[in-house]
Formats: C-alpha cells, structure tokens, sequence
C-alpha cells in the first residue's frame, strides 16, 4: 500500500508538497484536478460551468477509485474530493492520508495571486474570498479531519515534507507488523 494522499483547501499547497514529496521519496506524482483535465480534454472550471459541480464530483469519484489503485504514488487530490461520497474513507483504506492545514489568511493571500482560476472562487472581493474560504473550510474540517496526519502548512519553505516523509515511513513500519 504505497500511497500517500494529500488533502486540504484549495491553496494549501497540496500540489507542490507532492511533487517536492515525490522526489523524496522517489514516487509519483499525482495531480487529481490535472488528471482528470487531461482525460476529459477540459479543464475543471470548464467541467464545472457546462455541466456543474455534480458531474464533476461524479468523474472525480470515478478518477480517484482508478488511481487509488497504483502503486508508489502521492496524489494531490482537489480541495473538496474528501468531501464527497466516501472518498475519505476510501484514501484512508488504500493509502497514507495527510491534511495541509493552512489559515484563512494564508489560502485567502494564495488563492488572490494564483495563476489558476478556481471555480468557486470566481468574482469575489478580498473580503467576499476570506468568507467564503473561511465558511466552507469550517464546512470541509469534518472530512479532513479524519486524516490520518494534520500537518500546518502555512509557509512556503517545505519543512513539512521531512515530517510527512517520517510518519509515511512509520505507517508503512506498522503496516508490515
């Protein structure tokens, strides 16, 4: 069961702590959203405005069961994949799951300057976001609570990568007992 699935808000750095994880570790890389962008030739906003966020929880349930069955990978799902169905239960049982815990004001300062436009982010002033992040991220705890690890990833200087490598390594110890 070499698999480590990475969850947290949108922003909190799930992507580029898998790939800085993966070269640790010497695993592959997964980006959920990326994935499932280059299987349905769209990307998740367009998925999102023709055919709505139901469709698109639909297909990532699909794409998560599908690469929750490789092997020596870290995925980095999308902020609201463990929310949906039984996809945390599901991550927990195939795999290592860890949630980057980040601030309101740390996912509010990286969503504004991202590159990527997020669908549910879309037209919101600085203070219209900081609600909005801050009202589902209270919705979305419950299910990333259940992470198996809770790292805080507030800053952008990679500490963390060592103490998930760590606890990674010591599931997999315990795995073999």
């Amino acid at each position: 069961m070499h698999r480590i699935f990475l969850i947290g808000f949108m922003g909190s750095g799930k992507t580029s702590t898998g790939k800085r994880l993966a070269t640790e570790l010497s695993m592959q890389h997964i980006d959920l959203d990326a994935f499932i962008e280059a299987r349905y030739c769209k990307s998740v906003q367009k998925i999102f405005s023709e055919d709505g966020e139901n469709y698109f929880r639909n297909i990532e349930q699909k794409i998560l069961l599908e690469v929750s069955e490789y092997e020596d990978i870290i995925i980095s799902t999308g902020g609201g994949t463990p929310c949906f169905f039984d996809n945390m239960h599901l991550m927990n049982r195939k795999g290592f799951t860890v949630f980057l815990d980040s601030s309101v004001e740390t996912l509010a300062a990286r969503l504004q300057t991202a590159k990527v436009q997020r669908p549910l982010l879309q037209n919101k002033t600085e203070k219209e976001l900081a609600i909005y992040i801050a009202s589902l991220l209270e919705q979305r705890r419950p299910f990333y609570d259940i992470a198996q690890l809770t790292i805080t990833a507030n800053n952008k200087n990679f500490e963390h990568i060592q103490t998930i490598k760590n606890a990674y390594l010591d599931f997999l110890h315990k795995l073999k007992q």
